[in-house]
């Protein structure tokens, strides 16, 4: 018997300023189950069938409100204003310097000290015949971690009965300003382990290779005869030791790929992922220039979550569909400025399957 897409929402949890914090249940009709609260708007469970049709978690994430206010994984969570990272915290847009919050010893990571990922968002679930959903809205004032302008924001997780978690970032701004959003979900298509036997594809000939602070060289690194040639699939960890100078920086793959995409942004396959013992397969899709793969290589096992995933060293793997890092610094890269006569619109879509 199939039922019909539902979302639900319930109370999560209050923070320490007594702001209520809901959690909303999305579920398809096959039973995909999709989890997220309004803190940072986090993914903190995907529920997917296995090829025996056995439902298990396949994300990283914390089993309660204040795990997450703690965490600083990003498991889960929308990131803006700015994913990855902008050098020294600094940048200049029209002639106007700016110094950005710095998190990431000198350099600004991921919107900042307060970025995206720990801001309370309002939230609204709705459902339709084919589908759950839940809009997430958010109004950055001027100046929030140093960016101009006011930025109103709003992100749509819909999941589909094609079992697509089709997200749309939508976003508008005041005065000229930078934006570079994603997500951040960690995956692991077992539910358990390591992901070094996942079989991962992803569709780039080259990365922006990056110096010890992690910070784009500025060059294109070409992928072939090295151990970041994913074109034709392989197991994450065939090559992740390989010795690889970036890999040396970086602790194993934190590199952002540069997809082939099309000028008209439609939708492009970034990468996709199979798991052998579960069955599991995971298809990326974006409308940005390029993808983050990590590895998961700074998870040191200090946490855990009641299904018995324990974050360890390379438990997890990230997608981040996005914009190059340090964009603001590199005048060839692609622009991530926003103007008010723009708007900001991105589309990352998750599609699971079994095979």
């Amino acid at each position: 018997m199939t039922t019909s897409p539902s979302a639900l929402m319930r109370a999560y949890g209050v923070l320490a300023d007594q702001t209520a914090i809901n959690k909303v249940t999305l579920t398809n009709s096959n039973g995909v189950r999709v989890d997220v609260i309004n803190y940072g708007g986090i993914i903190t469970r995907i529920e997917t069938p296995d090829s025996q049709g056995n439902m298990a978690n396949i994300v990283l994430g914390m089993d309660n409100l204040q795990d997450y206010v703690n965490s600083s994984t990003y498991f889960g969570a929308i990131i803006g204003r700015f994913g990855n990272r902008i050098a020294k915290g600094k940048f200049s847009l029209n002639g106007t310097d700016y110094q950005l919050a710095t998190n990431d010893g000198d350099n600004h990571l991921h919107g900042g000290v307060q970025g995206f990922d720990k801001k309370v968002w309002q939230m609204t679930p709705s459902t339709t015949a084919n589908s759950a959903a839940v809009t997430l809205r958010l109004v950055s004032p001027d100046g929030d971690q140093g960016y101009p302008g006011t930025l109103t924001t709003e992100v749509t997780y819909t999941l589909t009965n094609n079992n697509t978690l089709d997200m749309q970032f939508v976003a508008t701004t005041d005065k000229p300003t930078i934006i570079n959003m994603t997500q951040h979900s960690y995956f692991n298509l077992a539910g358990k382990g390591d992901i070094l036997d996942h079989q991962m594809q992803i569709n780039s000939n080259a990365i922006t290779p990056v110096d010890s602070g992690l910070i784009p060289t500025g060059e294109l690194m070409q992928v072939a005869g090295t151990a970041f040639d994913f074109r034709t699939a392989k197991a994450i960890g065939k090559d992740i030791e390989a010795g690889h100078e970036q890999l040396k920086l970086g602790k194993g793959y934190d590199h952002n790929f540069v997809l082939k995409n099309k000028p008209n942004k439609d939708l492009v396959e970034a990468a996709n992922v199979y798991e052998a013992s579960s069955g599991r397969t995971l298809t990326v899709y974006t409308q940005e220039p390029a993808v983050q793969f990590y590895s998961g290589n700074f998870l040191d096992g200090s946490t855990a979550q009641e299904s018995g995933l324990k974050h360890n060293f390379r438990s997890g793997f990230c997608l981040e569909p996005q914009h190059f890092p340090d964009a603001p610094n590199q005048p060839t890269f692609p622009s991530t400025t926003l103007l008010p006569s723009d708007v900001y619109s991105t589309r990352i879509v998750y599609e699971f399957g079994t095979k």
